[in-house]
């Protein structure tokens, strides 16, 4: 798969002596999670990773070459039973995923290092993310933080920024700077999950009051959004503005040191 991470902050690239050379208790280590998933009839179902990856890339490329911030390969797959039904969405239970991000923790704990940051690029990861960072810190004592994507996109409309969230305007106009080829600008549909105006206590996220959803509930197209003002102009500006944040936010992790010892 096309990567945007700087070869020489990208840990597969190394070889075991060189990885054994770096300081442990300041190395800071990528593991980005994402998906491979239905994004509507224009986008790729690689959309999750590839924006991750073009979003880390451009980030690690602004960080100072002394600090010792590295990536790993991606966790392409996740937990993605919100579109299962659509053709090409690959799903891993929960209790796999989890096992996954156990397992490349303990792997890097096994080798001494100290310092690990989850950035998820998929929805459907998140609180399962949050929930292994706690238990990684509690029963290894490896200092793990999170990174959720690269902030928000400004100047989008209130009612795209809410309930944009699955191929809509941000997602089509990242992909369209970073892979226009894979973009099908014609076949562009609009759905939402909710409307900003609704007067309901109910939403589907990010509320005191949620129901659960799957996408065929509201979205017959897999789109919960709308793509039509994506332009690669935007995605280009967006993209330099979540990077930025994102290599502030790597760099904090770098520095931080936590209260009581490890």
């Amino acid at each position: 798969m096309k990567t945007w991470i700087p070869p020489e902050r990208f840990l597969p690239y190394l070889t075991w002596k060189q990885v054994d050379a770096l300081p442990r208790d300041e190395t800071l280590l990528i593991i980005p999670t994402a998906a491979i998933e239905q994004h509507g009839h224009h986008l790729p179902l690689a959309t999750d990773t590839l924006i991750n990856n073009y979003l880390l890339g451009l980030a690690l490329a602004r960080i100072p070459r002394e600090l010792s911030i590295y990536a790993l390969a991606p966790v392409c797959y996740g937990k993605s039973n919100e579109h299962i039904g659509y053709p090409g969405t690959l799903s891993l239970s929960r209790e796999t995923f989890i096992a996954v991000l156990r397992d490349l923790a303990c792997s890097l704990h096994a080798a001494g290092f100290k310092k690990i940051v989850f950035f998820n690029s998929h929805g459907g990861n998140h609180s399962l993310v949050d929930v292994m960072a706690r238990d990684l810190r509690a029963e290894l004592g490896l200092r793990v933080f999170c990174l959720y994507g690269g902030g928000a996109a400004s100047g989008v409309c209130e009612q795209e920024a809410t309930f944009g969230f699955h191929a809509g305007e941000v997602e089509t106009s990242i992909l369209l700077a970073a892979t226009p080829e894979l973009v099908h600008t014609d076949k562009y549909t609009v759905n939402y999950i909710a409307r900003v105006g609704d007067p309901g206590i109910l939403k589907p996220e990010f509320a005191y009051a949620t129901f659960a959803w799957l996408t065929r509930d509201i979205a017959p197209s897999g789109v919960m959004g709308d793509p039509n003002p994506s332009t690669a102009e935007k995605g280009r500006a967006w993209a330099e503005e979540m990077s930025t944040r994102m290599a502030s936010a790597l760099e904090e992790m770098y520095r931080y040191q936590n209260l009581m010892p490890l």
